[in-house]
């Protein structure tokens, strides 16, 4: 089932996109030629739609955070490909690798490692606009300034001369997304852009992404375990586990309606400020499998209560659950029973 039907409109493609990281060998490994590698994202297929906010989900391990670096190539891949707005990602000409640097930013967690702390706000945001050719001093202030405000660090100019220790945690992220916008990009890839800032002010940062959808036409890959923040934002969620993908669909259909289990699992997960809230009872093995060695068919397999013996046969193809809604797992969630 071909899960990326609008291929028109996709912004961001990924083919069978694979990153695995070798693993230090001892003297006998290395002789025998036995390579192990550490498979962090393995064979995605994923395209992103123009305009929309993907969220990208799933726990510490998954392989989420490393495909949005190769996304904005921090890191290559070992295969598979990527484009954006039809430009392959590993384009040979400077020209097409500086337009791309151009087109696609990212936003860290950490808003403090990302500042360069002898940098005031006016220098972070200013830089990325001399790199890329920008001489005017008037227009770079003029650009410095509008993005500054878009960022809702208001007045502007009281931020200019400020360095980053000078700032709140929320100030600095604000700052962060500044520099992002200030070359107009077409595509962002936010990395858990609130999980380090004060729960007062990570709606505000929500919604300030929101508008800057809105208002530039952004295409964004939000990346994030929390399922909370994902719902408030994001239109489609791809949950991944162990490198794979596991559920794609509709944000709200994949909460509410997870084909899933390791999706059903994070949505128990997530705590609920009602006392009186029946929580499902899900028995789950809290340890993943080794990240090396791998279980063979269904990577959760060892850890699903649902699981049969005709999981370990499964290749982690999608099937089409409920409409665009897919699920990796080989039986409708009718059909789970507890073993």
């Amino acid at each position: 089932m071909d899960v990326n039907r609008a291929t028109a409109a996709a912004v961001i493609r990924m083919e069978n996109l694979s990153k695995h990281y070798p693993v230090r060998q001892n003297v006998r490994q290395w002789l025998s030629r036995e390579h192990r590698v550490v498979r962090a994202v393995d064979d995605l297929s994923l395209t992103v739609k123009r305009g929309e906010i993907l969220g990208l989900a799933g726990e510490s391990g998954s392989g989420k955070t490393t495909t949005g670096e190769m996304i904005v190539r921090l890191q290559e891949p070992t295969s598979g490909s990527i484009s954006v707005d039809g430009h392959p990602l590993d384009a040979a000409s400077r020209t097409d690798r500086k337009r791309f640097r151009r087109e696609v930013q990212m936003i860290f967690q950490d808003p403090y490692e990302t500042l360069n702390p002898r940098f005031t706000v006016y220098q972070t945001v200013a830089e990325s606009l001399r790199i890329h050719g920008f001489r005017d001093r008037g227009e770079i202030a003029r650009r410095v300034l509008e993005c500054l405000e878009i960022a809702e660090l208001k007045p502007a100019t009281e931020y200019l001369h400020r360095f980053p220790h000078e700032l709140s945690g929320g100030q600095r992220q604000r700052v962060a997304i500044a520099r992002a916008m200030v070359l107009e990009p077409k595509v962002l890839i936010a990395d858990e852009p609130v999980s380090m800032l004060d729960v007062s002010i990570r709606a505000d940062i929500l919604n300030l992404l929101k508008r800057l959808r809105e208002r530039m036409g952004l295409t964004m890959i939000y990346i994030s375990h929390d399922l909370a923040t994902i719902k408030y934002l994001c239109d489609r969620i791809a949950v991944m586990y162990l490198g794979k993908l596991v559920e794609l669909g509709p944000a709200d259909a994949v909460i509410g309606q997870p084909q899933h289990p390791y999706t059903r699992v994070l949505v128990a997960s997530v705590p609920v400020a009602d006392p009186d809230y029946a929580r499902a009872d899900i028995d789950v093995d809290d340890a993943p499998p080794d990240q090396i060695d791998l279980p063979p068919g269904c990577r959760f397999a060892p850890r699903c209560p649902y699981a049969r013996e005709a999981c370990n046969a499964c290749d982690h193809r999608l099937h089409e659950r409920r409409p665009d809604q897919f699920s990796a797992c080989l039986f409708t969630a009718d059909q789970w029973q507890p073993r």
